[in-house]
């Protein structure tokens, strides 16, 4: 027995050896190709990816190296920054997950005078000051693609290779935080498209100015130039928009041939992205049409009618949007005024929960219209500018006429107390408005489901005048934007030429969870304060009025008005006593319900649900060795 016993231990120990082999081989494959198990449970799911942005990471054609640069020893003093780069970072971690190892992650903290802070501007990041000790801050994204041959696993130290291309994101400012996925999955789509993309203009205004002339692109364009691949597509040739032409402008149509409108028709049912700018009062067109058959002029006024009508939108191209409470100075004839057809909207006028007018601060217009639905209309309507509600609709010819003395225009002003939408998203279902054309090739009768459709109603946003200023720096003339129209642009051609996944990330929730519950018991003490404070400036009101009458009409009563006043005052003052000790117990009973409240939440964190988890362990494997006994029967 003792020799067969020594036989097998070498055995035995050959198997242990192998088992525990076995064993790490499992672990160290699991942590290289099984990702752990990740449930999002927070009320808006912040971590969990929309589809778009799945869509982008799954499709990468190459890898690419994320490097994120956060001032980590300038920002001790400053949590609510360093919160939102936690959140910044699981976003990042998430998405690299996601990848599978095409985008590889790195974090950099950009201490003063070092190789990482240069790195950091020369990529073109922002610093912003306020940081411990005056220190600069920096919070932003590089992301860059590696040249072939070169692995994303490979040491970002080694980072500058030619052939690489480099983007980034300069801050991230806590304000944007419900589109941070937009703006990394935005990033990410660049990275994976090489080309500028292909941008289409057809105007009646000279947008892209005159070479022959001598005359320059307008400021907007030039800027969009700088972007993207700009086209200038002639109307009276268009019978189909080239497929490549990832956003449309249409700008001041005016007179539109049929087939003109039906290539505009197929171009959004086949998910085109077309932006449309209209104006009851183009004020820079300066060659109105003339009909040869009757003579008569238009108002350098544009309109898009038989596609608005099909697409359920109501515009009128002979009222002009006045707004007194947004109106903008001017000078005229050396007299300062205001001119309330033409607006400066500011923030409470823009769409802040959409990411084309987010940052945006103040947008000018000038002699622009609205956009309704109609009443039949299967689409929607989602305002990205409005006016304020003191404002009022009249005719355009009033507004020209009133060009010399725009203060006319305030007479009779009558505001119709309700908000008019100048710019908007429509969205929905389109078909098309030209159902005798069914039988051509390849015709489209309806779009998909949610296509999109921006709507502008002025032109005069475009031009310099309303968002730059000439100015004079070292000798040299400088442009100064004065406004974001610019910026307005640009941002809805940026978001429409993106993909449709990247059209489809929508803004998110904060990561700032307010406790609603101590807001509510904070709202309700406020009510009470505020019955409390009435009722003191009601009785002081009553004590003075009463003080008044006690006051002595003859000497003889004087000794007598006198106490009488003496008792009021002694009266009130207990009586106030009483409502501030009142106060001070509301105080008190507030300050009671928030700390009643906190230890409820320290229970049920600390004992009640670590004592339910112990709970289901104990039933989970007490019913696991009942099985097992019933098993070994």
């Amino acid at each position: 027995m003792g020799r067969l016993h020594l036989r097998r231990r070498p055995v035995l120990i050959s198997a242990l050896v192998l088992l525990v082999l076995a064993y790490v081989a499992v672990v160290l494959g699991s942590s290289r190709w099984v990702g752990p198990a990740r449930v999002d449970l927070t009320t808006d799911h912040l971590y969990t990816l929309a589809p778009g942005t799945k869509r982008i990471i799954d499709n990468l054609h190459r890898p690419l190296r994320l490097t994120l640069y956060f001032s980590e020893h300038a920002t001790r003093d400053l949590p609510q920054l360093r919160s939102y780069e936690q959140r910044v970072n699981e976003m990042l971690q998430e998405m690299v997950a996601r990848s599978h190892g095409r985008i590889r992650l790195r974090v950099v903290d950009p201490v003063p005078y070092s190789d990482d802070e240069a790195s950091a501007e020369g990529n073109g990041l922002t610093a912003a000051s306020g940081g411990s000790n005056g220190e600069r801050v920096f919070f932003g994204l590089v992301g860059s693609t590696l040249p072939p041959g070169i692995d994303s696993e490979q040491d970002p130290d080694d980072a500058t290779v030619a052939g690489g291309r480099t983007l980034s994101i300069p801050f991230f400012d806590p304000s944007r935080e419900v589109f941070l996925e937009y703006d990394i999955a935005k990033l990410l789509y660049e990275l994976n498209e090489p080309d500028k993309p292909h941008i289409g203009v057809i105007s009646s205004l000279p947008v892209l100015g005159n070479p022959i002339l001598g005359k320059p692109p307008w400021t907007v364009m030039r800027q969009l130039q700088q972007l993207f691949d700009v086209e200038s597509l002639d109307p009276a040739k268009l019978k189909r928009v080239p497929a490549d032409i990832k956003v449309l402008l249409l700008i001041h149509p005016k007179h539109l041939s049929d087939d003109a409108q039906y290539a505009l028709d197929q171009y959004v049912l086949g998910g085109g992205h077309l932006v449309v700018f209209v104006d009851p009062d183009a004020e820079s067109d300066t060659t109105p049409y003339i009909n040869a058959e009757t003579g008569a002029t238009d108002d350098h006024n544009s309109d898009l009618p038989k596609l608005f009508a099909d697409w359920g939108v109501l515009y009128d191209p002979t009222q002009v949007l006045l707004d007194r409470a947004r109106a903008l100075p001017i000078e005229l004839a050396g007299v300062n005024l205001t001119h309330p057809a033409m607006l400066g909207l500011g923030t409470q006028e823009l769409n802040h929960d959409d990411v084309v007018t987010a940052s945006l601060q103040r947008v000018n217009v000038s002699s622009a219209g609205h956009f309704d639905l109609a009443p039949h209309a299967t689409t929607r309507l989602i305002p990205l500018l409005q006016s304020s509600a003191d404002a009022e609709l009249v005719p355009a010819q009033r507004v020209i006429e009133a060009s010399s003395d725009p203060a006319s225009l305030l007479q009779g002003y009558q505001p119709a107390n309700q908000l008019y939408t100048i710019a908007a998203r429509l969205r929905g279902t389109f078909t098309s408005a030209f159902p005798d054309r069914a039988g051509q090739p390849g015709h489209l009768a309806a779009s998909k489901p949610d296509s999109e459709v921006i709507l502008v109603a002025d032109t005069d946003l475009l031009t310099d005048r309303l968002w730059v200023d000439t100015q004079t720096f070292l000798g040299q003339p400088t442009l100064v934007a004065i406004a974001n129209n610019g910026d307005f642009v640009t941002n809805l051609v940026d978001n429409l030429s993106g993909s449709s996944a990247l059209l489809s990330i929508r803004g998110r929730a904060t990561s700032q969870r307010p406790f609603t519950r101590v807001e509510s018991l904070q709202r309700a003490a406020d009510r009470k304060f505020l019955q409390k404070k009435q009722e003191l400036e009601s009785e002081l009101a009553e004590t003075k009025q009463r003080l008044a009458e006690l006051q002595p009409v003859k000497g003889d009563h004087d000794s007598t008005a006198s106490a009488e006043q003496k008792r009021e005052i002694e009266q009130f003052l207990k009586r106030k006593l009483a409502i501030s000790k009142e106060l001070r117990d509301v105080q008190h009973q507030l300050n009671a319900e928030i700390d009643a409240l906190g230890f409820r939440l320290k229970v049920i964190n600390i004992v009640l649900v670590p004592a339910l988890l112990v709970l289901i362990g104990l039933l989970y494997g007490w019913r696991r060795m009942r099985r097992n006994r019933r098993g070994g029967r």
